[in-house]
């Protein structure tokens, strides 16, 4: 659970439209835009938030909750098409729990972005 997550990226430009079209699948948008970044939200209850920097980010896990295993399939077709690089199809992960269904991919900079969703097959 968090308010929101705030971290810079190298290519504003390519960052921004990577998190906006591979995750248009769980309603991500953008709230506001201005000269120190980009904020975006699905629920308009927490955030993401980019913003250029010149300094290599650290790599980050980003785990997104999808309410059904489509959306982590529809995300893993859309991070991939937007440029993102798979770095795990979508699948059960019984490792964590026996519903764990999720895919991940690596955005531009590198960060692990994963969608998971925690229910049974519908």
């Amino acid at each position: 659970m968090f308010d929101h997550v705030v971290f810079g990226v190298r290519d504003f430009a390519a960052s921004k439209a990577f998190y906006l079209n591979a995750l248009a699948p769980l309603g991500l948008k953008i709230v506001q835009e201005n000269a120190l970044g980009v904020e975006m939200s699905a629920d308009g209850k927490s955030s993401l938030c980019l913003f250029q920097t010149a300094e290599k980010p650290a790599h980050l896990h980003l785990a997104f909750v999808a309410e059904t295993r489509d959306q982590v399939n529809d995300f893993h077709r859309a991070a991939l098409t937007a440029g993102g690089t798979d770095n795990g199809a979508p699948g059960l992960r019984p490792l964590y729990h026996a519903h764990y269904y999720a895919a991940f991919v690596l955005d531009p900079d590198g960060h692990n972005i994963e969608v998971v969703c925690h229910h049974p097959d519908a």
